[in-house]
């Protein structure tokens, strides 16, 4: 290559540059000043932003969670009715009985000769009034001899019948099929109508008590069905309500209710703590709303609307509630635009724009 050319070559690069730096906006001097010309154009919008629910109807479950108490289907601390001294316990503590068995005698023997006494005595009551009676029929004496003999014998036979009811007041039974708790006496021991044999309960079927909101009285019915588990366990066990108190708690204002439940294997104690999963009814068509759309206001509750680029405030009526929604029975219908964000800063009639549809 000749001496000339190689000295062309960066004179024509040097010129080329100059050329690039000469021409309009080649750094983006035109393009902003296009830019600030479009956006003055353009005008700016002002209005809040803010999201929206489209409102719909679903299925909802009216469920409450409570907690509940356990207790025995029948339970009596076993006592005596008389004061004497333990002859006999037949039972063992812990063990499952019957209904009408002996559990625990007390020292009968005074009464036991009363009661020998007074058949003797009904035997020679008995032959004097056979005597008599065969006179009479004879007309060999009057009827008045006849009639004080048959006083006489039904009058003994009374005293057997007191004296046997007194010697069964010494015998205490099981009242019911259950399971004997431990016991705090022992034989020898001489007792009173207040003294503690042992505990006494029928635990193959349980009941539960809890209680609900008073707002929810009309929707309880015996029969419902509910679940409960004990606590730290996540075994579920089925209920049924079969009772309800017929009033409100004054100091709670809440409706206790009487559930009942299968135990058969016993596993399930009186006085266990349980927590309760009640199912109320069902609302085909519910209209469910997001919590955070509710405004307190004085004597009830609004939401705010879309309605042609502004908020508008309504005033509704809630029923039960969720974690995250609230069931709406009046105030707003199906196919409304609620809006969700800004609620406690926004005022009807204020101009919005809608940023996210839900």
């Amino acid at each position: 290559m000749s001496k000339s050319k190689i000295i062309l070559i960066p004179v024509i690069a040097f010129c080329s540059i100059l050329v690039l730096f000469s021409l309009p906006g080649f750094f983006g001097k035109n393009n902003d000043s296009g830019s600030n010309i479009i956006a003055q154009t353009q005008p700016v919008d002002n209005r809040l932003a803010v999201r929206v629910h489209i409102i719909s109807t679903s299925e909802f479950t009216n469920r409450i969670f409570s907690t509940g108490t356990v207790r025995a289907d029948e339970e009596v601390m076993l006592r005596p009715e008389v004061s004497g001294r333990i002859t006999d316990i037949f039972f063992t503590e812990g063990s499952k009985v019957k209904k009408g068995e002996l559990l625990v005698k007390i020292n009968d023997a005074e009464l036991q000769a009363q009661l020998r006494r007074a058949q003797y005595r009904e035997n020679l009551a008995k032959i004097r009034e056979e005597r008599t009676k065969n006179l009479i029929a004879r007309n060999a004496i009057a009827q008045e001899e006849y009639d004080i003999a048959l006083n006489e014998l039904n009058v003994v036979r009374s005293e057997i019948e007191l004296i046997r009811a007194q010697i069964e007041l010494t015998e205490i039974r099981a009242p019911f099929d259950g399971v004997v708790g431990l016991k705090y006496v022992s034989s020898g021991a001489l007792v009173t109508p207040n003294t503690d044999i042992a505990s006494f309960q029928n635990i193959d079927r349980i009941k539960i008590d809890f209680s609900i909101p008073e707002r929810h009285a009309s929707s309880v019915r015996n029969g419902q069905r509910f679940t409960f588990n004990r606590q730290g366990s996540d075994v579920v066990y089925n209920g049924t309500v079969f009772a309800v108190q017929p009033r409100i708690d004054t100091q709670t204002r809440t409706l206790s209710i009487r559930g009942l439940a299968a135990n058969p294997d016993n596993v399930i104690l009186p006085g266990a703590f349980v927590e309760i999963n009640y199912n109320l009814d069902t609302v085909s068509n519910a209209i469910m709303i997001p919590t955070e759309a509710i405004i307190p206001v004085m004597g009830g509750q609004n939401v705010l609307l879309y309605r042609n680029g502004r908020a508008e405030s309504v005033p509704v009526q809630i029923g039960s509630r969720t974690d995250t929604r609230v069931l709406i029975t009046d105030g707003v219908v199906p196919g409304d635009t609620l809006i969700t964000t800004g609620v406690l800063q926004l005022r009807s009639g204020v101009p919005v724009r809608i940023s996210e549809i839900r």
